[in-house]
């Protein structure tokens, strides 16, 4: 499983990031966090409001920082 963080690399990016890994580990998944800073890449996604979660290149999330509970329902 890959999980895209899509962001600048600011606090809410790294918070997203960190709760994406626990949500991983929690949820038994092997997964792959990639940080994307090309905002063309992120403009690909459709993501107006960083950051953006995708899971596996389906976005699932974007301008708000989600806890690992609510990306375990994700996975």
């Amino acid at each position: 499983m890959i999980i895209k963080i899509l962001g600048s690399g600011c606090r809410k990016c790294v918070a997203l990031a960190e709760n994406a890994k626990a949500a991983a580990a929690t949820a038994g998944k092997e997964a792959e966090i990639v940080k994307v800073t090309d905002f063309a890449e992120i403009a690909a996604y459709g993501v107006m409001s960083t950051p953006g979660l995708v899971v596996d290149d389906t976005l699932v999330s974007a301008g708000k920082v989600l806890t690992a509970d609510e990306i375990v329902k994700l996975l």
